[in-house]
Order: C-alpha cells, then sequence, then structure tokens
C-alpha cells in the first residue's frame, strides 16, 4: 500500500512500532487529554482534538476495501485515544471493517484509562467480540507524585482499574513505562510503583521507553522546573530496579525502542535473571555492553 490509500491524514500520523504493518485508520484527529507536559506528539494546530465524520470513516474503510481487499490483515485506530468515542460509533467501524476488509485478524488503538471509566465491562466484551483485540496504553508510570508532576491527569488507582476492565473484557492489553520520567528526584519511587502497576495488572506486553524531551524540553521543565534528567547510567540504575522486582507470570517485554540505550527483550518472568544480568553488564562496563549509539537514538 502507497500514498494511493483513501483515507485523509492529518500528519504527523504516530502510530506504535509494532504496527508498522498496519494500516491506520484515524477515527479522531489528535488525543482527547493531550495535557501531559513530555508528549509532543498532538500539540501541532491541526491536530487539534475532533472526532472524525463517521460518514468520513466508515467510506474510507469501504474505498480501501474496494482498493486493497484482502492485503489488509490489521488495522490501527488513530489518532491519540480512539476509546474516548461512543461505543455505538466504534462497532460501526467494527463492522464497517469486517464487511470490507475481511481478512483483517486485528484491530487495536491507543487508550487513555480516564476515557474507560465511561465504559462497562461489557461494552468493551462487545468491542472485542466485534474485532478490537488489543489496546496500547501509556501508563508512563505508576507512581502518583510523578503523574501528578506530569500532568498525566491519572493515578496508580485509576490506571490500575482501566487495565483490569480491559483484562476483564478479553483485550490484550500493552503497558508502556517511561524510562527516568521521575527524573533525579523521583527515580526510585517512580520505579518502585510502576513494577507494583505491573505486578498489580500482570499486562500481555510491557514496554519500556526512555523519555525523549523536544524544543529543549520547554513545556515540560514549566510544569517542572526543578526536573533533572538521568544520565545513562542512572537510566541503567533504574531500570535494574524496576526489572529487579517484577513478579510477572507471562508478559512478553521489549525496551527497544529507537530511545532506548540497551535492547532488552524477554518472556518475565522466565527471562527476569537473564534481563537483569544485560543491565547490570551495561553498569559495569558500558563500552562492552553493544549499547544503541547515539546517532540511532529517537523517537
Amino acid at each position: 500500500m502507497s500514498a494511493s490509500i483513501p483515507i485523509r491524514y492529518v500528519e504527523p500520523v504516530f502510530r506504535p512500532p509494532s504496527e508498522a504493518d498496519s494500516l491506520i485508520l484515524p477515527v479522531t484527529d489528535g488525543c482527547s487529554w493531550n495535557k501531559c507536559s513530555f508528549c509532543e506528539m498532538y500539540t501541532a494546530p491541526q491536530k487539534a482534538f475532533r472526532a472524525r465524520d463517521e460518514v468520513e470513516v466508515i467510506d474510507s474503510i469501504r474505498r480501501t476495501g474496494e482498493r486493497f481487499g484482502a492485503r489488509v490483515r490489521r488495522v490501527f485506530l488513530a489518532d491519540g485515544d480512539a476509546l474516548v468515542l461512543p461505543t455505538r460509533r466504534l462497532l460501526a467501524y467494527l463492522e464497517a471493517i469486517r464487511e470490507h476488509l475481511p481478512a483483517v485478524h486485528r484491530v487495536s488503538s491507543y487508550c487513555l484509562a480516564r476515557n474507560l471509566k465511561r465504559k462497562t465491562v461489557a461494552e468493551l466484551k462487545t468491542l472485542a467480540d466485534a474485532g478490537l483485540k488489543l489496546a496500547y496504553l501509556g501508563a508512563e508510570s505508576g507512581d502518583d507524585e510523578v503523574l501528578a508532576r506530569v500532568d498525566k491527569g491519572e493515578s496508580f488507582d485509576s490506571t490500575r482499574a482501566a487495565l483490569d476492565k480491559l483484562g476483564e473484557a478479553g483485550i490484550t492489553r500493552s503497558v508502556m513505562i517511561l524510562n527516568g520520567l521521575g527524573g533525579e528526584a523521583l527515580s526510585a519511587q517512580h520505579a518502585d510503583n510502576s513494577a507494583r502497576l505491573a505486578n498489580a495488572t500482570q499486562p500481555e506486553y510491557l514496554s519500556t521507553l526512555v523519555v525523549t524531551l523536544h524544543d529543549e524540553g520547554r513545556r515540560f521543565l514549566q510544569a517542572w522546573p526543578d526536573w533533572r534528567p538521568l544520565s545513562q547510567q542512572g537510566l541503567f540504575r533504574e531500570m535494574e530496579r524496576f526489572l529487579a522486582q517484577l513478579e510477572l507470570e507471562r508478559t512478553v517485554f521489549r525496551s527497544d525502542h529507537a530511545s532506548n540505550w540497551l535492547v532488552l527483550k524477554g518472556t518475565l518472568c522466565a527471562d527476569k535473571a537473564r534481563l537483569l544480568a544485560q543491565v547490570r553488564a551495561a553498569l559495569a562496563d558500558p563500552a562492552a555492553a553493544s549499547l544503541r549509539p547515539s546517532w540511532m537514538r529517537g523517537l
């Protein structure tokens, strides 16, 4: 597929790394919260939050099906939080995907915990049955002080409640934590409570990204002026502390985003000892740890 996809895109377009081969289907523009001080994904004027017109979205699905048919196997509902939409509208989109893109076997979306408060488990089960199989939830941290400092609009309890609701509905959960988000001052409690959140919810997927600030971090530092970033070694120490406390049954763990210095992949807790050994080796001798070069790091 190419630029001839009959879908109206508003740049820039974002999607999780694992959705590289998916059809990106905007059902909203922007993010319904868009206040997180560390995130500049949807701050451009053209990305102001709005729901897409239902007729436009369904027509885009129909025309994409006519043009590409069975070539589309996965669909990612963009932009920042498709699940803010009413369940009825989401079901209409999922029904259109089933009708016009019959080869699709997985539909996924970003998800804000706050918007799941408006949906019951029964509603989410209906969405799961209709094809919504995976939700990416950026927890960022399990620590209430860190979350308040970065204006996430969530807490440990609200994030846990959302993840539990998704799990009960049978929707696979992919949880993201931001390594370094607590800075020097709150690194320990950020690691501790993020591990506590993962242990309490047992997500199917867990990933860590390194917090990356743009424009010299002006927006972030306005909210948290005394924040000090972790050094490379500080990031590794925080990761060691986080991993050491994880007690997960069958969670696929990835720390391989372009922002990460050290690539880590495994299943927790089966690979916990190996992953900890990799982090400790990087702490002991960074030069021998096959770290990602600085020029390769970014978003």
